[in-house]
């Protein structure tokens, strides 16, 4: 049974979370996606070797059709605790994601651990306790599943939520020349160890590490305006963490979500770009080839709590008690962000494609916008407003595919298809689908006639 409460893992902030959403969902893990192509999945039982993961993981990857080579993985990295491990189960079908990981030629990935809700979370998000073998081991059976074997050696692109912030950081300390970017929310490694919680190590700082750029992402009220309750200890983790790796040169900068605790909010607006301009400067040409390093001369910088960011060369203070931003593009949409989270977008999304028609029902494919993600479909028959089939997200801004948690879309997954209960019986009609993001902007209409 779910026990509903949250516990701490001291000051990292790592939670078990017990989420009334997420409470009848229960092991063994059993309500799986279809994993047909270009999806693909491994399983693995637990270890009962000391030093292997002592958990069962699924490991869930999408591989955009029609890429040849890969040239790196995003990895979507959920928290700790049944529900949010559970939600794990949906990370690579997350459509927004998708856009990121296309863009770069590279695949999408998301585990998904079976850890019982009383179990100690650090088995697994601690990547020391063998989820980095087992991550590793993952990649290279996709690799062979999929026909890319590739996936065993290419760069890695972390995204973690609350536990998996700690893990992504983890693998930074561990692997640092393999990954290229790497974004902590609500979780950071530390530095120190925990004499109360021997399960908690600390992490040795490498001087390579210094050089992957990293962002801390806490929400507000995990400390920075909200001082007590169960989430205060997230910030003193995270100023940690940052004066650590930031005091000695390090690329890591720091973005307080204004409007969340540790939920993830609209965070993805601004990690998913975040990401995509790291990944443009670090992949290289080509595989085998080391990541490139970051350029310096185009750094902006802002105080941590603060809200404008300067140049690198103009910045007032200290440069390392500064948060770090790769260039000014990224640096004013991080100035949008931690004031109302509102990261603006003016390009509308792709229009929707393969328009299909089967007796009354409507089908089609969509992209989503890389920027803003999909909010809704508007339909139309003959030209007039017929249908708006729109998304649910009680923790931000609504996505189509509805959002979890733990920021993955729900089960079951969302199919674009619309059934048109009033079609008039013996004449052609022309139905349009229309494509709109999170900011609600629209795409051409795609069109497609038929008769009934």
């Amino acid at each position: 049974m779910i026990r509903r409460s949250f516990r701490f893992l001291c000051c990292v902030a790592v939670v078990l979370l017990a989420l009334p959403e997420l409470s009848a969902q229960q092991p063994p893990y059993d309500v799986f996606p279809d994993a047909a192509p270009p999806y693909y999945r491994v399983r693995y039982e637990p270890s009962t070797q000391p030093g292997e993961l002592i958990f069962g993981v699924n490991y869930t990857i999408w591989i955009p059709p029609g890429v040849e080579t890969l040239r790196g993985v995003v990895v979507h990295q959920h928290g700790c605790g049944e529900g949010s491990c559970k939600s794990g189960l949906t990370g690579a079908f997350d459509l927004h994601w998708q856009a990121l990981a296309k863009k770069h030629y590279c695949a999408l990935l998301a585990p998904s651990y079976e850890q019982p809700q009383a179990a100690d979370c650090q088995m697994w998000c601690d990547p020391r306790n063998g989820s980095s073998a087992a991550f590793q081991k993952g990649l290279a059976d996709l690799g062979k599943q999929s026909g890319h074997p590739e996936l065993a050696t290419v760069p890695w692109a972390l995204w973690g939520h609350s536990g998996g912030g700690h893990w992504a950081g983890g693998m930074v300390m561990l692997h640092p020349e393999r990954v290229a970017a790497a974004w902590l929310r609500s979780g950071v490694p530390l530095f120190e160890a925990n004499p109360d919680r021997p399960t908690i190590k600390a992490h040795k700082l490498p001087e390579a590490a210094l050089g992957v750029p990293m962002m801390c992402n806490p929400g507000t009220k995990e400390g920075v305006t909200v001082k007590d309750g169960r989430f205060a200890m997230v910030w003193p983790a995270n100023e940690t963490f940052f004066n650590t790796v930031r005091g000695k040169g390090g690329l890591v900068g720091v973005a307080v979500d204004p409007l969340t605790a540790h939920e993830c909010g609209n965070r993805r607006y601004l990690a998913i770009r975040w990401l995509d301009t790291c990944l443009s400067l670090r992949l290289p040409k080509a595989n085998g080839e080391p990541l490139k390093p970051m350029p310096t001369n185009t750094a902006w910088l802002a105080p941590i709590t603060g809200d404008t960011a300067q140049p690198a060369t103009k910045a007032d203070g200290d440069a390392n008690m500064l948060g770090w931003l790769p260039n000014e593009t990224v640096a004013r949409l991080w100035e949008q962000y931690v004031k109302d989270s509102a990261v603006a977008d003016t390009t509308p999304p792709p229009a929707p494609t393969n328009v299909g028609i089967e007796g009354n029902r409507l089908t089609w494919h969509a992209e989503a916008d890389l920027e803003s993600g999909l909010a809704s479909f508007l339909i139309e028959r003959d030209g007039k407003p017929l249908a708006e089939l729109a998304g649910k997200n009680p923790f931000g801004r609504p996505l189509f595919q509805n959002l979890q948690y733990s920021d993955t879309p729900a089960l079951p997954l969302i199919r674009m298809q619309f059934t048109d209960e009033n079609a008039e019986p013996g004449k052609t009609h022309t139905y349009g689908v229309i494509a709109v993001n999170t900011v609600g902007l629209k795409s051409t209409v795609s069109k497609k006639s038929a008769s009934r």
